[in-house]
């Protein structure tokens, strides 16, 4: 297998998968109102207080959000009022939790104030804080300097 960091110039972006991904969740709203999701809030009145941003552009974050299949929305009745809808996640979203948590380590490592963090995610069965690591299918701790960037099934060459 041929590293693809060798020749760079001879393939497309055009299928990156990096980017497909930034066209999902790449704004600051859609990344919070993940979090958000992932720390259990269900309510669009709640996004709307949790995130800060106004009821029409949430709206439209949460159309977004459930059109990607990250999040469902599921009708809900309180007693004397009209149905409305929460959001829950899909399993989806869920598979998010690595990718906020990696952006949340390196904000707290590179983007905190002197404070430190403002949360700590730990291990709710020993109580040491939770990690995201790098690893390969065999279960060996990989670093920058051990991959290898290979063509995938998806890569096309420029014409």
């Amino acid at each position: 297998m041929t590293d693809l960091r060798e020749d760079l110039a001879a393939w497309s972006t055009a299928n990156c998968s990096i980017a497909r991904a930034m066209n999902v969740v790449g704004s600051r709203s859609a990344m919070l109102i993940m979090r958000d999701a992932l720390l259990g809030t269900r309510r669009f009145d709640d996004f709307v207080r949790r995130v800060g941003i106004g009821e029409p552009a949430m709206a439209a974050r949460l159309k977004d959000l459930v059109a990607a299949g990250l999040l469902e929305r599921i009708p809900y009745r309180e007693p004397g009022q009209r149905t409305r809808h929460e959001y829950q996640l899909t399993r989806k979203g869920r598979e998010l939790l690595p990718v906020l948590t990696a952006l949340r380590h390196w904000g707290d490592t590179w983007a905190a104030d002197d404070a430190g963090p403002p949360v700590l995610a730990t291990h709710r069965g020993c109580g040491h804080p939770v990690q995201v690591a790098l690893r390969c299918a065999q279960g060996h701790d990989v670093d920058a300097a051990n991959i290898e960037i290979v063509a995938g099934p998806g890569l096309m060459r420029k014409s």
